[in-house]
């Protein structure tokens, strides 16, 4: 888990701040994005980065891009999971009233642990 941010933005911008492209963190590895990543691929230096094929604008995809998005997301859904599971605790959907960010990470990390106990039990 990273650090809680404030307020709205965007997935892309959390990564580029917290893994600079300047010091190799993805060098050598094979990585699976969804397609709010789109320029990681000029960004950073990676072995091979798995991102699905984007819709033309007007136009439709092909059968086997179709096929090929659907085996990328089968891959990507179990952090979908993982972030659903950990809405089940209502404290990641749920407004909250406290503004101290250690609190709220605290329990962030503790819903998480409590979801992973779940998958192993």
């Amino acid at each position: 888990m990273s650090k809680c941010w404030v307020g709205k933005s965007h997935d892309y911008t959390q990564l580029k701040v917290e893994f600079p492209a300047d010091q190799g963190w993805f060098t050598g590895r094979e990585i699976g994005v969804d397609l709010g990543y789109q320029g990681i691929v000029k960004d950073y230096d990676c072995e091979q980065v798995s991102i699905p094929k984007k819709k033309p604008k007007g136009g439709k995809l092909s059968d086997e891009q179709r096929a090929e998005n659907r085996t990328k997301s089968s891959e990507r859904i179990y952090v979908e999971h993982a972030i659903g599971g950990m809405k089940r605790f209502r404290y990641l959907s749920d407004r909250l009233r406290t503004h101290k960010v250690t609190l709220y990470e605290s329990a962030i990390g503790i819903c998480a642990g409590l979801w992973n106990f779940y998958l192993v039990n």
